[in-house]
């Protein structure tokens, strides 16, 4: 559990930073430059992916059951994950109509995906990982709307419909490759 928790540390804590110290942040920008940052904040940030991934590996062998969901919840949180999914290529592609809507895609996509798996697993490793990330999303998604009230975050610009189109394809065609394999693949657990 102790490398899970490192990872998270981790990879949250780099996140983190224009959340706690945004003008620490913007002072090493300045300093370093942007690309020095970046190649640092990817580093550490890959650092800290892999540890979570290889921490949450172990402690899910051994992690006590704190809860046993209904079988009907992992249906639930299929259903949630189609929205994830959805809402990670809308991040990913150019904007559309929706885009500018939602405004950050990709904290949807990760509070939707957290709050869903929170549903079908009740060990103590994935309610550490789960619901470290859905409560750092939450609380990046207050210091954005934060900084939006500022002005300090660009608006997204209104794109064509044919964007949320292919965003909505793309989204289910990721869909269903995690649940066909990519999720047991990957994670060794199949999704249902």
């Amino acid at each position: 559990m102790l490398v899970l928790i490192l990872g998270l540390v981790i990879f949250l804590g780099i996140h983190s930073v224009r959340i706690i110290a945004p003008q620490w942040r913007e002072a090493k920008i300045a300093e370093w430059g942007e690309g020095t940052w970046k190649g640092l904040y990817s580093v550490v940030s890959i650092i800290g992916f892999i540890l979570i991934i290889w921490g949450f590996g172990m402690a899910r062998q051994t992690a006590p059951i704190l809860y046993e969901p209904p079988v009907w919840m992992r249906h639930v949180t299929l259903l949630l994950m189609v929205f994830s999914f959805i809402f990670l290529a809308m991040f990913l592609m150019p904007s559309g109509k929706l885009k500018p809507k939602i405004r950050h895609p990709m904290l949807v996509a990760i509070k939707i995906w957290a709050f869903a798996h929170l549903l079908a697993n009740g060990d103590l490793a994935s309610l550490v990982l789960f619901l470290s990330l859905l409560a750092w999303a939450v609380w990046d998604r207050i210091s954005v709307k934060r900084r939006e009230r500022a002005g300090e975050v660009a608006v997204i610009a209104s794109g064509p419909v044919i964007n949320d189109i292919l965003t909505i394809i793309i989204g289910l065609v990721l869909y269903v490759l995690f649940f066909w394999k990519l999720h047991e693949w990957l994670i060794g657990v199949p999704p249902l």
